[in-house]
């Protein structure tokens, strides 16, 4: 059974002396460690945090910025391809005109050498007319 006398007061005044100390030497260096820990993890996470939303922010620019080179490339792909179109056309126009000025000078020579072998050949036609003709009659005309 319990007693209460004069060391039942000593074991309390020894158990709050105790709580005081330890308070004083355990208790509260582990809580401002605690608390420095908490602080330091809070400034992490906000850090990561900020880390997070530029590395975002970087992604939709670049991603940004991709999209806009991709325009650019294909504005450039059409202009280069428009700009080709456009020589191939020059080309092709320069050639056409080519070939019907030798075509027309074709033509022209051709027309020439006709009008040459006609004339050769009323000569010759003439020619043998008149021989046929004195050849049948037997005499010269």
């Amino acid at each position: 059974m319990l007693k209460v006398d004069y060391t039942l007061f000593i074991q309390i005044a020894n158990f709050l002396l105790l709580l005081f100390l330890l308070n004083i030497l355990l208790y509260r260096p582990i809580r401002k460690i605690l608390g420095r820990r908490t602080e330091e993890m809070n400034s992490f996470q906000d850090s990561i945090g900020g880390f997070q939303n530029k590395s975002a922010r970087y992604a939709i620019e670049l991603e940004e910025n991709m999209v806009e080179a991709r325009k650019g490339g294909y504005k450039e792909k059409e202009n280069l391809k428009g700009e080709g179109f456009a020589e191939e056309k020059g080309m092709l126009q320069e050639a056409i005109s080519s070939t019907e000025g030798k075509i027309g000078k074709a033509k022209e020579e051709i027309g020439l050498k006709a009008v040459e072998a006609r004339q050769l050949l009323e000569n010759e036609v003439n020619l043998f007319s008149q021989e046929l003709t004195e050849k049948i009659l037997g005499r010269s005309i």
